[in-house]
């Protein structure tokens, strides 16, 4: 029937979800296949129906944060919004992966932006790629006389992401989430607002 869920994709998001919070609760290296399937109420057969192994699982929870970051990355690039409505952007995708999937923001942070251990060559390369897109957008800023630049553009870059990654962590490590979503925006818009007055343009305050 049309609207319908497919039974297949309906167990295999299921199964998802259940890792999610069977990794968040025991750390991925104590996770074990037995237990998502028992958060899951499903056969531990089932689960290996839909992922090969644990590393499968994990990939795909990282494709899942990746996946919708790059296609906005993507989005933006082309977009007729502003530096700071694309910076906004992505803030927002932070923010909103948190206040909507808490759990996969909370493995972005502990298994995957900090874990030296999970982050082998391929999975570095996903960083580098989303830097070099924020970059592009940091240069814009540069060009168009908004951010400074007796600063490199990297710089910026890493100031940006490295403030907003550091709010999120901090929120994960205290299992502190979001009143509402009026909450969120505030803290988006806090966000962006202090980073852009650090960032912006000095001579614009004696034009």
């Amino acid at each position: 029937m049309a609207g319908k869920p497919k039974p297949r994709k309906h167990r295999e998001e299921a199964i998802f979800q259940a890792a999610l919070r069977v990794i968040k609760s025991k750390g991925l290296h104590k996770a074990r296949m037995a237990d998502i399937a028992a958060e899951a109420g499903t056969s531990y057969g089932l689960v290996y129906h839909y992922f090969a192994s644990k590393d499968d699982l994990f990939d795909a929870i990282q494709q899942r944060w990746w996946g919708g970051l790059f296609e906005l990355m993507k989005d933006l690039s082309s977009a007729p919004l502003s530096v700071a409505e694309k910076l906004g952007k992505i803030i927002d995708y932070f923010l909103g992966t948190y206040y909507q999937n808490p759990e996969l923001a909370n493995i972005f942070i502990t298994e995957i932006s900090r874990s030296t251990t999970n982050l082998t060559p391929d999975r570095l390369a996903h960083f580098k790629n989303f830097m070099e897109m924020t970059q592009e957008v940091i240069k814009e800023g540069q060009k168009q006389g908004i951010l400074r630049t007796d600063f490199p553009s990297r710089y910026l870059t890493y100031i940006f992401l490295g403030s907003l990654e550091t709010f999120i962590s901090a929120m994960v490590l205290v299992d502190q989430r979001f009143k509402d979503i009026e909450q969120k925006k505030r803290v988006g818009e806090a966000i962006l607002e202090v980073f852009l007055n650090g960032a912006r343009d000095q001579r614009q305050n004696h034009e």
